[in-house]
């Protein structure tokens, strides 16, 4: 009888921000040399294909939001998805990597190299630098509306323009008194309301965009009937929680909307991956 032992080598190594895993089997038999028998094919280790990132930002001071980023996607492509959600240009944005605790891991400074190199983890922070001191996300116009100048006209002047509204809402109503009357009441949609919580995932049409419900109830600074806000997932909204001076729920800036209880479908509607639209 022959007698045989079996000796295992393992081989790790990086390949494309993949680990990967080499494993040869030997066999050393009585009397003779040891040799290989089998060699596995690559694999790679389960999990850890993927990151979830909190993101903050240099100028939006508000600005909080997560994404789910593939650890093989590029740097440059990391920006261009950024781009999209906070404004900033990708050839203005500088990104910076900070752990759990607040200290800085690194600069992703290569455009080429695959997020893995950087070795983010889950609830790491990836901090956006925008370094264009006339970009759009300056100044703190976006978050703070009072800095924007704005066009002011007195009742005085104003009454002297013709072709105005004011001048043909005037006109009509001398000819129909009730042109203007509401047609609304203050019950409006109430019904549509009870199977819509604050906290529900939803999402809105038109569009099918998705979020959750901050607001159920009635908007004295918008017309009569009941509202629905929503912070929406993606920058996709108005506002921050704020309509004409009222602030009826907080989220960062162009996430909010304030929309009839109509057009809100409250569900199963998770989050959608960021990079879920590029798959084929």
């Amino acid at each position: 009888m022959i007698l045989a032992n079996f000796s295992v080598c393992i081989l790790l190594f990086e390949s494309a921000g993949r680990v990967q895993i080499e494993r040869f089997f030997w066999v050393i038999q009585e009397g003779a040399e040891r040799r290989p028998v089998m060699a596995s094919r690559l694999q790679q280790l389960p999990g850890d294909d993927s990151v979830l990132l909190r993101l903050s930002h240099s100028n939006l001071k508000t600005f909080s939001s997560e994404i789910r980023l593939s650890l093989q996607t590029t740097v440059e492509s990391v920006k261009d998805k950024l781009w999209r959600k906070c404004g900033t240009s990708v050839e203005s944005m500088r990104l910076e990597l900070y752990d759990e605790t607040g200290s800085k891991v690194s600069n992703l400074d290569d455009n080429h190299r695959p997020l893995g190199f950087y070795s983010p983890l889950d609830g790491y922070r990836l901090h956006i630098m925008d370094v264009d001191p006339s970009s759009v996300t300056s100044g703190g116009w976006l978050e703070d509306t009072s800095l924007v100048e704005k066009y002011q006209i007195s009742d005085e002047a104003y009454d002297k323009r013709n072709g105005t509204f004011r001048k043909f809402k005037e006109k009509v109503s001398s000819q129909n008194p009730s042109a203007f009357e509401p047609k609304i009441t203050d019950n409006y949609m109430e019904d549509l309301c009870a199977n819509i919580t604050v906290g529900d995932r939803c999402e809105v049409e038109p569009g099918a965009k998705r979020g959750v419900v901050k607001f159920v109830g009635k908007a004295e600074s918008l017309a009569p009937g009941f509202w629905v806000g929503v912070q929406y997932d993606e920058p996709l909204g108005k506002h921050d929680g704020i309509v004409k001076g009222t602030r009826y729920f907080k989220c960062p800036p162009l996430h909010g909307a304030m929309v009839r209880p109509d057009k809100v479908k409250a569900g199963d509607y998770p989050e959608r991956e960021i990079f879920e639209e590029d798959e084929i």
